[in-house]
């Protein structure tokens, strides 16, 4: 390409741009993002959240079309599998979608995802879902529910009323556990937010003194007198450098420098102990350090429920009757190699290809190797055993003469 064309073709995000569309409303900060509750913010209860919701996110949900006898027969190219797969809105891909619908679902209790983009009016016809938001449910009505959505072509947060019809309505399947008002987590939370105040008053600043006056205080002229002496040895500790003051000969100042005690972080650690055993999980799971028994008890009873709870919205109410009829579905897969370790992945892989489950290439593609083009790397057999030659015809002998057809022949009448 000539430099003319080089220039004629070029394009720069500074200079070739549209121009400028001027905005009513910015943020400095991110406005379509998940803000958790004030006492789940400042608490250790948002970190068990956003374990769990990376976890719910890591499944990979997708629209797929099953055969005759309910089974996954492929999946589906539409604007709803990108959705879920690829970007769900302008501002998020479709993980951190999912990860947003399970922030919000155990942090709220309920939350509401909304089919903000369709390609038709979906109380006319079927129609094509082309964007998803996750919106928190401010107000119930029979029928209908009010929403508190992000606006993308606004910028702002705004409510809105939607059919029921319309929305999945997820509700955390957890919700007596986390949600529930004297739920253990809600109790947790209580009890952590009683820590905090008395870390605050107890860093404060505050030096927990007692003066001894050498007289009595029960007079309010004594009792006025000692308030004096303590406001000018305030002042002094307060307009010094280095935070010097002096006492009389006949005053004793006592410092309080132990800890009031209380039973409150027996209690913490108690009901935390119960947090994670309702939830199905353990400290190991959150370090890193659990067993692959622990982690499967973990999926199956904390993860596959959260999943299941939003597969089984979406598919009642973004599918038509038509499209249920078609064979049309909304699934969730989970990676049954991902906790295997790698010492024992090859003893798997030969029980897997031995019994003919998955293929050489199927095989590769979960370690994250390319296919092979090699013959029979996509097929389905044994390579463990021989494999049936077909028998071959000879091809006749050119110097045969027939007289090996005479002796053939005599041989056979000879017998």
């Amino acid at each position: 390409m000539g430099l003319r064309d080089r220039l004629s073709h070029a394009w720069n995000a500074f200079m070739g741009r549209d121009p400028t569309v001027k905005h009513e409303y910015g943020s400095s900060s991110r406005p379509d993002r998940k803000r958790l509750h004030y006492g789940n913010e400042r608490s250790f209860i948002g970190a068990i959240y956003n374990r769990i919701a990376i976890d719910v996110a890591a499944i990979r949900i997708e629209h797929v079309r099953l055969d005759e006898n309910g089974r996954y027969k492929e999946s589906m190219s539409s604007s709803l599998n990108s959705c879920l797969n690829l970007a769900a809105n302008i501002d998020q891909t479709g993980r951190a979608f999912i990860q947003d619908v399970a922030m919000s679902m155990m942090d709220e209790g309920v939350v509401a995802i909304v089919p903000t983009d369709c390609n038709y009016n979906p109380f006319e016809r079927s129609f094509d879902i082309e964007e998803l938001r996750c919106g928190k449910i401010v107000e119930w009505f029979p029928t209908e529910v009010k929403v508190d959505l992000y606006n993308e072509r606004t910028g702002q947060r705004e409510e809105i009323i939607l059919k029921k019809e319309l929305v999945a309505i997820v509700e955390n399947p957890l919700y007596a556990v986390m949600n529930q008002y004297n739920s253990t987590l809600q109790r947790l939370v209580r009890k952590l937010n009683l820590l905090d105040k008395l870390d605050e008053s107890s860093a404060s600043g505050k030096l927990d003194l007692i003066i001894q006056l050498p007289y009595m205080t029960k007079s309010p002229a004594r009792k006025a007198l000692a308030e004096k002496r303590l406001k000018d040895l305030e002042d002094q500790l307060a307009n010094s450098n280095y935070g010097i003051a002096y006492i009389e000969s006949t005053e004793h100042i006592t410092q309080l420098n132990r800890a009031v005690e209380n039973k409150l972080m027996a209690q913490i650690e108690y009901y935390t102990k119960m947090v994670y055993s309702q939830l199905g999980m353990t400290e190991e799971v959150f370090n890193g350090t659990a067993n692959e028994e622990v982690m499967l008890n973990y999926h199956n009873r904390t993860i596959e429920p959260m999943v299941s709870a939003i597969v089984d919205a979406m598919r009642w109410k973004f599918l038509t009757p038509t499209a249920r009829t078609q064979g049309q579905s909304i699934v969730f897969f989970k990676d049954a190699f991902k906790l295997v370790p790698v010492n024992q992945m090859a003893d798997i892989a030969d029980k897997f290809t031995r019994n003919e489950i998955l293929s050489s290439n199927e095989l590769r593609q979960i370690i994250g190797f390319k296919p092979s083009n090699q013959e029979g790397a996509d097929d389905l057999r044994n390579k463990n055993l021989n494999q049936k030659v077909e028998p071959q015809e000879a091809p006749p002998n050119e110097a045969d003469d027939g007289s090996n057809q005479e002796k053939l022949g005599g041989n056979q009448n000879g017998v």
